[in-house]
């Protein structure tokens, strides 16, 4: 006895009905000779469609995407496996996180998630009401399928459930297991996805088939990667990360797991490294933002710092060099080498570079100033004044020709509020805000050993990072250096859900800190990082890379004693 299996991961538009109908069937016809057609979690809506499950008209468009699922399972033999919002019949919230088994027209089986996450940026219990302790089997070609939703088959990462649902569907008597899933993407997460699933597999002794979502929604990016976890062998199979595909399979009660005719009883290689990790979740991130709110061009302010450099980069490689205008506004504290280091950058990516000079608009709103309040302004009010005349100006340039502006600030600057608001925190996007310094540095190495050329400018690289907003301005004239100061960070804003070696690390460094007398120096940057808490409110979106984002991952109030 054996199945064939196809894991289909899709990059889905939230609440687009017709268009992850079209994907979804359009996989089915592909895979027309698999015997089970797995799909994601609430792939019928995309994940999470959040309080769009309220709006009244939810549940009858997806409705007609389900109809459209029923009618597709009529051409093919095998079984369909569905993620959908159902309306729940008994007491508690009204709606269930669902898993559905289409065949031959029918919904066979309706089994309702049991495990709802409320930690970092999930939220699941404010819509849906957990499904009872029970085990959802089917029969496929002779052998048990047991099938479980994405949270319920992690158990084993120390959440205090009253239930689990590993233990249960296995001692169902099961073959084989199938997670349907829509697993957000953070650093370390595909490790993590790897540790639970292959110690469940190992637990239930039956093999287990991860199929995850991919895609970017808003902050949120799901990188796929869809596995196999293989008993014995760990993880023994894994699909494509950041990119849809259609990933084969087959199971058979005596041989056992197999793909393209060979056994799967081998672990495969570790994840892919921390820079290119970031470079495509963002690359992904900023194209699906850019398709799904419906943009074609962006436009990125150029300092000729390496922030915006990096800025553009990503752009270009997202979107394409045609589809994005760089913008220097030099003031007269600007240095001849940011204007050129600009200049260089976009002739090295093929992208239009427009100049704006600004130091006649501050001029003339330092004199109005003067005019009208009776003082001059202070050195801070006239660099606030500059960044916040760029903003201006960029999004005059947005309003007018329709790009997406981006902003450009990372997150170590974010964090401690070494940015303008209204200025140059101005911008429907952030690509980098979810970097620290010290990686947006490394990430643009990365960028140039990639793409073999220097195309962002050592220059831009080696230079002393500066706002340029007064003379001689330097960022190690009110921070400490970032190699400091992103340790200290990581250890506040991240603490333990830093991964083991990069938590020991920043402990470590920061206790190092404490010892030689820098506890004034930690205190400061903690101050630093709650005072900013009302700029970070104000902010556009930032692409999540790790694992707690400013946002949605990290819930801070803003008038409070800290």
């Amino acid at each position: 006895m054996s199945i064939r299996i196809a894991m289909a991961q899709l990059n889905y538009t939230l609440c687009d009905f017709e268009g992850n109908l079209a994907r979804i069937v359009e996989a089915v016809r592909a895979a027309k000779d698999a015997d089970l057609i797995v799909f994601t979690e609430l792939c019928l809506s995309g994940y999470s469609p959040q309080d769009m499950v309220e709006e009244p008209d939810f549940l009858a468009r997806q409705q007609v995407a389900l109809d459209g699922v029923r009618a597709v399972s009529r051409e093919v033999p095998g079984v369909i496996v569905i993620g959908a919002v159902t309306p729940n019949a008994g007491p508690g919230k009204a709606l269930h996180n669902s898993l559905l088994l289409v065949e031959g027209g029918e919904v066979k089986l309706v089994y309702h998630k049991q495990l709802l996450p409320t930690y970092n940026i999930l939220d699941e219990r404010r819509h849906f009401e957990p499904g009872p302790e029970r085990a959802a089997v089917y029969e496929v070609k002779g052998l048990r399928v047991g099938f479980l939703v994405c949270e319920d088959s992690w158990n084993a990462q120390g959440v205090d459930y009253p239930v689990d649902p590993v233990r249960t569907v296995a001692e169902a008597g099961v073959d084989l297991i199938v997670s349907i899933n829509a697993s957000p993407s953070a650093i370390a997460n595909v490790e993590m996805r790897h540790a639970a699933l292959g110690k469940a597999a190992q637990f239930t002794g039956r093999p287990i088939v991860f199929v995850n979502q991919v895609g970017g929604h808003d902050q949120i990016v799901f990188d796929g990667g869809s596995f196999v976890a293989h008993p014995a062998h760990g993880i023994v199979y894994r699909m494509p990360m950041f990119e849809e595909a259609v990933g084969r399979v087959e199971y058979d009660a005596i041989e056992g797991l197999r793909a393209g005719g060979a056994p799967l009883d081998q672990p495969i290689a570790a994840p892919i490294e921390d820079s290119e990790f970031y470079y495509r979740q963002i690359v992904l991130g900023l194209r699906d933002y850019a398709r799904k709110v419906g943009f074609q061009r962006v436009v990125v302010g150029s300092s000729g710092g390496i922030d915006s450099a990096l800025t553009i980069a990503l752009a270009v490689d997202a979107l394409g060099a045609a589809n994005v205008t760089a913008v220097t506004m030099p003031s007269r504290f600007s240095s001849a080498g940011s204007v050129d280091d600009s200049v260089s950058l976009c002739a090295n990516l093929g992208v239009q570079l427009l100049t704006h000079p600004i130091e006649a608009l501050v001029g003339g709103y330092r004199d109005g100033f003067e005019q009208q309040f009776g003082a001059a302004p202070s050195k801070l009010t006239v660099e606030n004044l500059q960044a916040r005349i760029r903003g201006t100006i960029l999004m005059e340039y947005a309003n007018h020709f329709g790009p997406l502006l981006l902003t450009t600030g990372n997150k170590s600057e974010i964090s401690v509020g070494y940015c303008t608001l209204y200025g140059d925190t101005n911008g429907g996007l952030n690509i980098i805000g979810d970097l620290y310094k010290t990686e947006v540095f490394a990430l643009a190495r990365y960028f140039n050993q990639l793409h073999g050329h220097e195309l962002i400018p050592q220059v831009i690289i080696d230079k002393a990072p500066s706002a340029e907003l007064s003379e001689g301005q330097k960022d190690t004239d009110s921070l400490p250096p970032y190699e400091v100061l992103d340790e200290i960070l990581k250890l506040h804003i991240e603490g333990e859900r830093l991964r083991p070696a990069e938590y020991a690390h920043a402990k470590a460094f920061v206790d190092g800190l404490q010892a030689a007398g820098d506890g004034a120096l930690i205190e400061r940057i903690v101050g630093l990082v709650a005072r900013a808490e009302f700029k970070r409110r104000q902010a556009p979106p930032i692409i999540r890379v790790r694992n707690r984002a400013f946002g949605t991952g990290r819930q801070m109030p803003i008038a409070a004693k800290y």
